[in-house]
């Protein structure tokens, strides 16, 4: 098992401590695709998997998740967030257990979804539709400080419902000077690179975890693809995301600091429970 840099009490205390400093941007990667962000004394989660519920789900399948980093707080413990965004409606993603737990820590938190899949959210969620927050891909809102704006993602393909609206989103997200990119699940699309280059991007957080047809699972960016698209939509750090939880669905980071290096992209691979400050 993968330890965590920091965990619980001590991951705790280093989310405390950085409040000291509120001009500063924050990140501290949870795993997998989970971020948390961290401005002004103001907190937005991004995409949090913070159990063992696909584990238990697939233990005895044909298809084991099992788990490779060391599950790096309670849900339930972290009682001080803003906002809470699900990118798409795969349970890695939009996980029950996870967002139960923070629900009830956090009873006014701003919950921000796809619009295509606000009932499935709800149901899940337990929760009436009108409690959630959504957006279609070229919309924006502001949250608890945090302007948010959709952008679609392909997981592998850009799926729409009947409606046309996207079920597979990335968000752009201001945080006063700064401005963070995460994908949620994608490859690359068409338009992609040139919608991006809209946005002074300080930090896009990646998937690299690529695409392999017996994962039976649908794919995401190659680290080569990641660091070539940083290139080009202008980020000034690139984080990757999306390995190093589950063995039947990960890669190394090689491959992602190889491309960096030869391109010139600042990079950072982080491990979990780690914090990374961004000054203006």
């Amino acid at each position: 098992m993968i330890e965590a840099k920091l965990k619980d009490d001590a991951l705790l205390a280093d989310i405390v401590a950085a409040r000291s400093e509120p001009d500063a941007l924050r990140v501290w990667w949870l795993g997998q695709s989970g971020f948390l962000l961290q401005y002004s004394g103001r907190h937005l989660l991004l995409d949090p998997y913070l159990s063992d519920s696909l584990t238990r789900k697939y233990a005895e399948t044909d298809k084991p998740h099992v788990r490779m980093t060391e599950l790096v707080i309670d849900p339930a413990r972290l009682d001080f967030i803003d906002v809470l965004t699900s990118s798409h409606n795969h349970t890695d993603h939009l996980d029950g257990e996870t967002l139960t737990s923070l629900l009830q820590a956090n009873p006014h938190v701003e919950i921000v979804v796809p619009e295509a899949n606000r009932q499935f959210v709800a149901d899940r969620l337990s929760v009436l539709p009108d409690r959630l927050r959504t957006l279609d891909a070229g919309q924006s809102l502001e949250a608890a400080g945090f302007q948010l704006h959709a952008v679609p993602a392909a997981h592998e393909t850009v799926e729409r419902d009947d409606d046309g609206r996207c079920k597979f989103l990335g968000y752009v997200a201001r945080c006063g000077p700064y401005t963070v990119y995460h994908s949620g699940d994608t490859v690359l699309y068409d338009g992609m690179v040139d919608l991006l280059r809209e946005f002074p991007i300080d930090l896009a957080l990646l998937p690299i975890n690529g695409s392999l047809p017996e994962r039976r699972v649908a794919g995401n960016l190659w680290g080569r693809e990641a660091a070539r698209l940083a290139k080009e939509i202008g980020a000034k750090c690139v984080i990757p995301c999306h390995f190093d939880m589950f063995e039947f669905n990960t890669v190394t980071p090689d491959e992602f600091m190889t491309t960096c290096e030869e391109i010139e992209q600042p990079y950072r691979v982080m491990a979990c429970g780690e914090r990374w400050t961004c000054y203006s």
